[in-house]
C-alpha cells in the first residue's frame, strides 16, 4: 500500500498537519506589524488543510493563494473556507513548492507554517525571495534546536529526519545572507504540539488502522508517529518550531 496515500488518510481529517495554533499565527501577524486593514496579496505555501490560511483570511484584508501539492488537503480547505465564510478570499492551487509559477515581486507576504522542511529552509527562503515585493514579508516556521547541546538519542533522530535542523541563530544568519532583514522570532509553545497536533492524531490511530484493514504498511505509519510523539514528550525541552519573521531588503539596502 502506498505510504503517501496512507499519510494523506491519517492527516486529511485533522485541523492541522503539524504543530501550531491560531493564536500563534495571530502573534506572528502582530510581530510582523501587518496592518490588518491594508489590502494584501499573500501566498500560503504548504497550507495543508488550511489552518493558517483560514486564520489569515479571517484576520487580514487579503487575497490568499493557498498552495499545497496534495489536492486531497485542498479539497478539505475549500469546504472549511466555505463554512467559515472566507472562500472568496482564498484561491487553492495544487502545486509543488519547489516549482512555483509565480511572477517576480508578486506577493506582499509569503507565509509557510511547518512546511518549508519539504524543500529545506535555505532552499525555500532563497527560491521564494524573488516572489516577494521589495520590503515584503516572509513568515515561516522551522524545526529548531532550543539548546546548544542535546542528548544523543534526539540529536541522532532529528539529524536523520531533517539534517537542516539547527539553532535559531544559524537560521537567522541564513536569512541575513539571503537578502532579508529579520524582524521577529519566537518558539511555538508545548500545547501547539501536544494539544493541537499529537493528541488529535493519537485519537485517530484506531480508526485509521481499521479503515486500512490493519495492514503492515498502516501499522508502520502509526508506529513512526508514535515514536515521534514519545520522543517529543521525552525531549521537548530541546527543540520546537521556531517562527521566523523577516522583511525582504530593498534594492537599496538602506531602505
Amino acid at each position: 500500500m502506498n505510504e503517501i496515500k496512507l499519510l494523506i488518510d491519517l492527516h486529511q481529517g485533522a485541523i492541522r498537519q503539524g504543530p501550531g495554533d491560531d493564536k500563534e499565527t495571530e502573534k506572528a501577524i502582530d510581530l510582523a506589524f501587518i496592518d490588518r486593514s491594508t489590502p494584501l496579496k499573500i501566498a500560503d505555501i504548504g497550507c495543508g488543510t488550511g489552518a493558517s490560511t483560514l486564520t489569515l483570511a479571517r484576520l487580514l484584508n487579503a487575497k490568499i493563494t493557498a498552495v499545497d501539492f496534495l489536492q486531497d488537503f485542498l479539497d478539505v480547505l475549500k469546504i472549511r473556507a466555505e463554512d467559515g465564510g472566507v472562500s472568496e478570499r482564498i484561491t487553492p492551487v495544487c502545486l509543488s513548492m519547489d516549482d512555483l509559477p509565480f511572477e517576480d515581486e508578486e506577493f506582499d507576504v509569503i507565509w509557510s507554517e511547518g512546511a518549508i522542511y519539504n524543500i529545506g529552509f535555505e532552499t525555500g527562503i532563497t527560491d521564494w525571495h524573488r516572489y516577494l515585493k521589495p520590503r515584503g514579508l516572509l513568515v515561516v516556521s522551522e524545526i529548531s534546536w532550543t539548546t546548544s547541546v542535546r542528548p544523543p538519542e534526539i540529536q541522532k533522530y532529528w539529524e536523520q529526519e531533517y539534517p537542516e535542523i539547527d539553532m535559531p541563530s544559524s537560521k537567522i544568519n541564513l536569512l541575513e545572507k539571503t537578502g532579508y532583514s529579520p524582524i521577529g522570532f519566537f518558539m511555538l509553545a508545548e500545547h501547539c504540539w501536544l494539544d493541537n497536533y499529537y493528541k488529535p492524531m493519537q485519537s485517530s490511530f484506531q480508526d485509521f488502522l481499521s479503515r486500512n484493514r490493519n495492514v503492515k504498511e498502516a501499522r508502520a505509519v502509526v508506529e513512526a508517529a508514535r515514536q515521534e510523539i514519545e520522543l517529543y514528550e521525552k525531549y521537548k525541552a530541546y527543540y520546537s518550531y521556531g517562527v521566523y519573521i523577516a522583511r525582504k531588503l530593498s534594492a537599496d539596502k538602506s531602505l
